[in-house]
């Protein structure tokens, strides 16, 4: 059973199509990242879903219910974190959790709620006194409220640090051992990476790709980068490398980084041997998410290393930048 299905979905705004014959499935139980560049069209997909924006064309079910429809059904069982939200400065954190029990009719502890997104010891201050991170973390337990079928989190990890975001992501993945299903769009991509059973990706309204990252990798033909260490500067010409079979890049800087098919690594290695060169130590990179999302939405990589030498054309899986993409 698909937790989400939308079949040609279009949305028009005037001239401007926000979303174009979108067809996605998202099926119960799992964690789905929602990805694109600024303008892709994310936050109106989740609009329609939530029936806040209605489609042009096209259906939407959510939880085998039609979502414009069914809404105030479809709304009483899924759990919402939005990107915008506001909370009521002069409501106490205690009071905000108890209200969404009571307009969900559920019987949770809100003590407990705020006990588990981390912030028990502010139930009884004013949310207007909480830092960003703290109001995330209390829209988070109003998400969680009546043990949802979906949980819907736009940007969850916004204003936490790095151990907030772990905690969040333990409270993702407790979601989704319950029974529940994710769907989390977020632009900090190593949270979508260590995270997701699978992902999407959507460009100018349309979805250009779909599948587990270890999917996308191979669909994208991206394998393995090295990071090769020498006994001395590397003064070949980076073409004596970029000749193997399975190479697609060969970046220069204090050591060697060759973009190149898993299958390619130990020809690599013979062919800078063969140079006359000592390899003294060298390790393998997987293709990271960042790596992908660039490769189907620009279709060219960015390259933070400091290189001295850079030749042969940046691929569309290069090394990258800790990148946070862009809505």
């Amino acid at each position: 059973m698909s937790a989400i299905e939308c079949e040609g979905l279009t949305k028009q705004f005037g001239r401007v199509r926000a979303i174009d014959r979108l067809d996605l499935r998202v099926e119960a139980g799992e964690i789905f990242g929602f990805l694109g560049p600024n303008g892709a069209g994310k936050s109106t997909t989740i609009n329609v879903l939530l029936d806040f924006v209605r489609p042009t064309a096209g259906s939407v079910e959510v939880l085998g219910l039609d979502a414009q429809a069914d809404s105030l059904a479809v709304r009483e069982r899924v759990g919402v974190l939005p990107d915008g939200y506001h909370v009521y400065d002069r409501l106490t954190g205690r009071q905000h959790v108890q209200f969404a029990i009571d307009s969900k009719r559920a019987d949770d502890d809100p003590d407990a709620i705020l006990e588990r997104v981390g912030i028990p010891e502010a139930a009884d201050r004013k949310a207007g006194g909480y830092s960003k991170g703290m109001k995330q973390r209390l829209v988070l337990g109003m998400a969680l409220v009546g043990q949802p079928d979906l949980l819907v989190l736009d940007e969850p990890t916004t204003g936490l640090d790095p151990k907030g975001a772990r905690e969040v992501r333990e409270i993702v993945r407790e979601e989704r051992d319950r029974g529940a299903t994710v769907f989390f769009s977020s632009h900090v991509l190593g949270q979508v990476e260590a995270v997701c059973d699978r992902v999407g990706i959507l460009q100018d309204g349309e979805l250009v790709a779909v599948d587990t990252i270890e999917g996308l990798r191979a669909a994208n033909g991206a394998g393995s980068r090295l990071r090769i260490e020498l006994d001395r500067p590397y003064e070949a010409p980076a073409e004596t490398i970029e000749a193997v079979p399975g190479v697609s890049t060969v970046a220069i800087d204090d050591g060697l980084t060759v973009a190149c098919e898993d299958a390619a690594k130990n020809d690599v290695l013979s062919a800078i041997e063969r140079g006359g060169y000592r390899v003294t130590d060298f390790a393998t990179e997987e293709t990271s998410l960042e790596d992908l999302f660039v490769a189907y939405t620009d279709g060219d990589a960015v390259d933070s290393r400091p290189a001295t030498t850079k030749v042969g054309t940046p691929p569309s899986n290069g090394e990258g930048p800790a990148l946070e993409a862009r809505r």
